[in-house]
């Protein structure tokens, strides 16, 4: 690790005095009631605008783009690649930094990539403030590896403050990615060295945190690898989570602040690809490039159409996920212009005709079957049916129903053609009089009646009974009502203050109240072991010690009659979870809400 003069020696040794890593409470002492569990992300005010966003950009920016791809060897032969190119073509060090220091990327324009996003109608942008190489895109006081301090880029300026101000400015949210993987801290590597990295970690989150007001982190890199060896571990996530938490309660943070599991962070990541239906237990989002590379690579010019990339769009939010793309910049800081034309059309898309409705607030269409010839996605007494296989003339399209609704008006988005609806077989057939308005998707809007929904319930949670053995056994140590089952206890919490951290267990009981008569996908996220009854029979079993999973029951649940409820659980060592969740064509996936959980 480089660093810069006595001066910014007395600055880091402040920063990090200031940013202690947090300690772990260890596993077999006492706990203290911690429960690490912030809210339900599915139901959250504070994670409402990323479940409505739906669509955001990811830039992909570093001391990489400065080679733009491509690293001449000794040897005189060429070696390609993008953001991995220090790695992947073994770029020495010396000489990575000597390429580094000559990275000006003096046409950064903060206002036309925020621009280029808006036009695209993405809600949201992400930014790498420090990928794999570890250098820094702010004037980081923590080292000199850095675009201020180690580059040939205007000293004045900051890349990060320009983006956070144009965004600000166009009502558009910002977000960094940071990876906790770094090739460059000498620190990092090595277990007994990690502390000291990890501090220097904390302390530029901090910065970031404190100097931009970031809506969201974006982190990457903490899988097992080497070159170099990785050490993060899934405690150690515990610790950054809870830590950036206390920092600002409302940031939105994804799984991989820990290690891209269900119980990690808010959302997950599927990267390069589209999950073929809504994810369980967690909110999602998927991130794609635009091309092959995330880095900017001037040989690459395999670029997606925008055809592509909006049906990418469309089947996301029918599964209510996220689509974040990513643009990379290139030595100079311009997005290139391949990029800039298929966003402008993605948005040109978006806005005819208010067919940005079939994703912005919208979610998975619930109520039907994913068809072939298209996505479906819901926003209240709506479905939008955006069709990529238009029928022939005469033809129609086919809607497999998954609970029984009424659809009572049907239109064709730009178009004034008749639209025919009827039932038929296991759902609806409907019949435009007309042509598709676009190749790329038409979109049918279907006004519908979902049936009767009893009203809330007046419900306060269930009866909880906590044990300080794993077997359930003997008199519960507490006795109390527990408002939901939605608790990450992680390494170092527990129920209560007066239950250790392991071996414990726990029994809920009373009843659930659905809203809806339908039948429900029950789920729940659980390590070590889970079990869950319903009117007395035993619907999830996950018994057997094991990692944080996903177990799933469905059942048939009556609106307005309480179904008695049972749920056991049991910690032994290690981590600690137990959410449960439910969801149905009608009902969105969520943590069963206390109002419809009864103590008897």
């Amino acid at each position: 690790m480089r660093h810069r003069a006595t001066g910014l020696a007395l600055l880091l040794a402040a920063a990090l005095a200031a940013t202690a890593v947090p300690a772990a409470t260890a596993g077999s002492g006492r706990a203290d009631g911690t429960d690490h569990a912030a809210d339900d992300p599915f139901t959250a005010d504070r994670t409402n605008w990323f479940r409505q966003d739906r669509f955001g950009m990811f830039i992909h920016f570093g001391a990489y783009s400065n080679l733009e791809g491509e690293y001449k060897r000794p040897d005189g032969s060429t070696c390609r690649n993008a953001e991995w190119i220090k790695r992947e073509c073994d770029i020495p060090m010396d000489e990575y930094e000597k390429q580094a220091q000559n990275f000006n990327p003096a046409d950064f324009d903060a206002k036309a990539i925020v621009k280029a996003a808006k036009d695209a109608g993405m809600r949201y942008i992400v930014i790498t403030s420090k990928h794999h190489e570890g250098y820094a895109m702010w004037p980081t006081k923590v080292n000199d590896w850095n675009l201020r301090d180690h580059s040939s880029f205007d000293k004045n300026r900051d890349i990060l403050a320009e983006l956070k101000k144009a965004s600000d400015d166009a009502g558009i949210k910002l977000g960094f990615y940071y990876s906790i993987w770094d090739w460059h801290d000498k620190d990092f590597p090595d277990p007994a060295t990690f502390p000291k990295y990890e501090k220097r970690m904390y302390a530029q989150l901090k910065e970031l945190v404190d100097t931009y007001d970031p809506a969201l982190l974006w982190f990457d890199g903490e899988w097992d690898t080497d070159k170099p060896h990785n050490p993060w571990t899934a405690r150690d996530g515990e610790r950054l989570e809870s830590y950036l938490r206390g920092l600002d309660p409302d940031l939105v943070i994804n799984n991989r602040v820990g290690k891209r599991r269900v119980v990690d962070g808010d959302y997950g990541t599927p990267e390069q690809e589209i999950p073929g239906a809504p994810v369980d237990g967690q909110l999602w989002e998927s991130c794609m490039t635009l091309n092959d590379h995330w880095g900017y690579a001037r040989h690459d010019q395999n670029w997606k159409s925008a055809q592509t990339l909006t049906r990418n769009l469309l089947a996301t939010t029918s599964r209510s996920g996220n689509y974040l793309l990513n643009v990379g910049p290139d030595a100079r800081g311009r997005v290139p212009q391949p990029s800039v034309d298929r966003l402008r059309q993605m948005g040109d898309w978006l806005r005819t005709a208010g067919q940005g409705e079939a994703v912005f607030g919208a979610r998975y269409g619930g109520l039907v079957e994913e068809p072939a010839w298209g996505h479906v996605s819901r926003k209240g007494d709506k479905l939008y049916a955006a069709v990529t296989q238009w029928p022939a003339t005469g033809g129609s399209l086919h809607l497999k129903v998954r609970t029984d609704f009424e659809v009572k008006s049907a239109r064709v988005l730009g178009s004034d053609q008749k639209v025919t609806v009827t039932r038929s077989g296991d759902g609806y057939d409907i019949k435009p009089s007309g042509a598709a308005t676009n190749d790329t998707a038409t979109v049918v809007e279907l006004r519908v009646d979902p049936g009767p929904t009893s009203r809330p319930g007046r419900g306060k949670g269930l009866k909880q009974e906590i044990f300080d053995n794993e077997n359930l056994e003997g008199a519960p140590r507490i006795t109390r009502t527990d408002a939901t089952l939605n608790h990450s206890w992680k390494y170092t919490g527990s129920p209560a203050a007066s239950i250790p951290a392991d071996r414990f267990s726990i029994r809920w009981t009373g009843s659930v109240e659905p809203r809806r008569s339908e039948t429900y996908t029950l789920t729940t996220v659980s390590d070590d072991m889970a079990r869950v009854w319903i009117d007395g029979k035993l619907v999830i079993d996950s018994w057997t010690p094991h990692e944080p999973r996903l177990d799933k029951a469905e059942v048939r649940l009556t609106a307005g009659r309480r179904h008695s409820i049972k749920v056991e659980y049991a910690e032994r060592t290690g981590e600690a979870h137990l959410k449960l969740l439910w969801s149905s064509p009608g009902q969105e996936q969520q943590v069963i809400p206390r109002s419809q959980l009864y103590t008897r």
